[in-house]
């Protein structure tokens, strides 16, 4: 398998997790990258994610998928009491952040979403906007993930 198809296999997982509603955009992602790294955390890290959706519990403010992407990135960058902070958690949780507005023009759930009215999903449009970002920030941090050596392209 390449680099090409492994991220966009793991777009593809993010993306069925948040379409079929196993998932929101934050939990999917957190998921997705925490089973691509052979889950250092339980399941139950998903939990952590749950209350990011639709922009932080429904307030449209940081997209939920920039903050499960931003969780997934703490997984390998992220420290414990007692450590120091690795450089690069920061510059990879900027490059996350600069990536999502270079794309959408905004990280905010709202501005993101405004032509849908904020959190409705009864819209198949503004719920298919939602899945690619998902995908989108998923994809990204495999990507970044695989380059500096942290995850394994699976052998085929």
């Amino acid at each position: 398998m390449t680099r090409d198809e492994y991220v966009k296999s793991i777009r593809n997982i993010a993306e069925e997790y948040f379409r079929s509603g196993t998932y929101f955009c934050s939990e999917a992602v957190l998921q997705t990258i925490n089973d691509a790294l052979g889950q250092p955390f339980s399941e139950d890290i998903v939990k952590m994610a749950s209350s990011f959706p639709i922009g932080m519990g429904k307030a449209q403010c940081l997209c939920g998928a920039v903050s499960g992407g931003e969780m997934a990135l703490g997984i390998v960058y992220g420290r414990t009491k007692g450590q120091p902070m690795n450089p690069k958690m920061f510059e990879v949780a900027k490059a996350l952040h600069d990536f999502i507005k270079e794309k959408y023009g905004a990280t905010c759930c709202r501005v993101m979403t405004r032509q849908w009215a904020g959190d409705n999903f009864m819209s198949p449009e503004r719920k298919a906007h939602c899945i690619a970002i998902t995908g989108d920030v998923a994809e990204w941090v495999a990507g970044v993930l695989i380059d500096d050596g942290k995850l394994a392209i699976p052998a085929a």
